[in-house]
């Protein structure tokens, strides 16, 4: 039986970060631009890394770093115009442009994306223990563009992925900028089919779809081994992964 503490403490490392998308958020100032960077490098997380990390190192270079004033000044749009052209797999540039104008609006209306959040989350009267949950579904409830999911019935794996980044505290791999409006105890697990097979693999998941359900369902068998800190799990799945290949 693989040991999963020690799994996460082999590869919850700074040395973590090299070929993650999690690296570019650490390469900008600011938690605006690092929250930012980080929302927009998780929505491009999909498919081959050799592919899609050179497009987040294109966010990167267009906005020079200030990745909040790139949005707001618009610059973005000259960057990556609104056309048919392909931008990354099934994302065109008109896609990529919907994407980025609806994130604008976001900063435009509520300051910044944790500022939405958090006033989603104080609008909601569900148990705290939903906190991360209702922060999934208010950011699908805001984009109406297939960059982000359209329902939580699908695992939401970049999202819940992206709010790893932003809430998890005391690591040298996640900024836990959200960790006063988010309780990292009830954070998803980001689901892939990566994580699948290697949970299935510890006989701790039976499904092997891609739903919300089965990441809660995972979770939860996380957080009997990590009580408050599930997804430190991610790490000794990731590790499980290596360790075997």
């Amino acid at each position: 039986m693989f040991d999963l503490k020690t799994l996460a403490e082999r590869y919850e490392t700074r040395e973590f970060l090299d070929g993650d998308p999690s690296w570019f958020m650490h390469q900008v100032e600011g938690e605006a631009n690092k929250e930012l960077l980080a929302f927009i490098a998780s929505a491009l997380s999909y498919g081959s890394r050799k592919q899609f990390l050179p497009k987040i190192q294109y966010i990167l270079d267009c906005s020079q770093g200030e990745v909040e004033k790139w949005l707001l000044s618009g610059r973005y749009e000259k960057d990556i115009p609104d056309s048919d052209e392909c931008f990354y797999r099934l994302y065109t540039c008109h896609t990529m442009h919907e994407f980025l104008c609806s994130l604008t609006e976001m900063l435009l209306q509520h300051g910044s994306l944790k500022n939405y959040v958090r006033q989603s989350l104080a609008a909601v009267s569900q148990p705290p223990s939903r906190q991360a949950l209702d922060a999934v579904e208010a950011i699908v409830q805001w984009f109406h563009v297939n960059v982000i999911p359209q329902s939580t019935t699908s695992s939401c794996k970049r999202i819940c992925m992206f709010l790893r980044w932003m809430v998890r505290d005391g690591s040298p791999v996640d900024l836990g900028l959200w960790s006063d409006i988010i309780d990292k105890r009830t954070l998803i697990m980001p689901l892939d089919t990566h994580v699948i097979q290697e949970a299935s693999r510890l006989g701790l998941l039976e499904s092997k779809t891609a739903s919300m359900n089965t990441a809660l369902k995972l979770t939860e068998k996380l957080r009997a081994v990590f009580p408050d800190d599930p997804l430190k799990g991610d790490f000794a799945l990731f590790g499980l992964g290596v360790f075997i290949s």
